[in-house]
């Protein structure tokens, strides 16, 4: 399937490729029953969404002129690739008045695209640090 381009008709893959979702652990979906939950043989890793879950969503919505819900989709899977702590740091600097500068914003969108691999996050990221630069939302009372 990484050869071939999902359209509408592949939506839901859980029930036209079930075969083709798998988990971070490597675990098709047929495996995560209430059996193997269980047994323990289940972690949150393997209900977690995957990047790969992501970037077939996006190739769906593509496929329907949704470029914006694909766009989305795609700065998503980059995100499912990083650790937690970094993501709920990116949000909470994103917040309107959190971030103190243009340059404190440009700076994480360096370290995402340079450190983290996550280009369309980091674009997301400078688009946010020129629109708050325009609007004034950068951080003024601390």
């Amino acid at each position: 399937m990484a050869d071939k381009s999902l359209t509408a008709s592949d939506y839901p893959i859980a029930e036209t490729q079930p075969d083709e979702v798998i988990g971070n652990r490597g675990k098709p979906l047929s495996s995560l029953t209430m059996e193997a939950v269980l047994n323990g043989d289940v972690t949150m890793e393997d209900l977690r969404i995957t990047p790969r879950a992501l970037e077939q969503q996006a190739q769906i919505s593509k496929s329907v002129g949704r470029s914006t819900l694909a766009g989305n989709f795609e700065r998503a899977a980059e995100m499912a690739q990083l650790p937690q702590d970094e993501v709920m740091a990116v949000y909470e600097l994103l917040r309107p008045g959190r971030a103190a500068s243009k340059d404190s914003l440009l700076d994480v969108a360096q370290r995402l695209r340079d450190e983290l691999d996550a280009p369309l996050l980091a674009d997301f990221v400078e688009e946010a640090a020129r629109f708050y630069e325009k609007r004034g939302l950068f951080r003024k009372r601390y």
